[in-house]
């Protein structure tokens, strides 16, 4: 999975949800949104590169909302298998 276009789409996103006025609220409202709109191994590959240099090109309202919300994100397993 090519990581770079993953974070392409988060920023997109991102850039979406900047304009709402609460923090808060933008940050669950991106990650709602991967939750409903992106596949399992797509979420698993976004985690996996936070900590990694790539995850330098996150804008950083995207990077917190993906470091707050990682745990209802994370797939489970048995959907990776499918």
């Amino acid at each position: 999975m090519d990581v770079q276009h993953l974070i392409g789409m988060a920023n997109q996103i991102g850039q979406f949800f900047s304009a709402y006025p609460d923090r808060n609220e933008a940050c669950e409202s991106i990650a709602t949104h991967i939750k409903k709109f992106w596949a399992p191994p797509m979420r698993q590959a976004m985690l996996d590169a936070l900590p990694t240099p790539q995850a330098a090109t996150l804008m950083p309202l995207v990077h917190e909302a993906l470091t707050r919300h990682a745990a209802e994100l994370r797939p489970s397993a048995s959907s990776l298998t499918r």
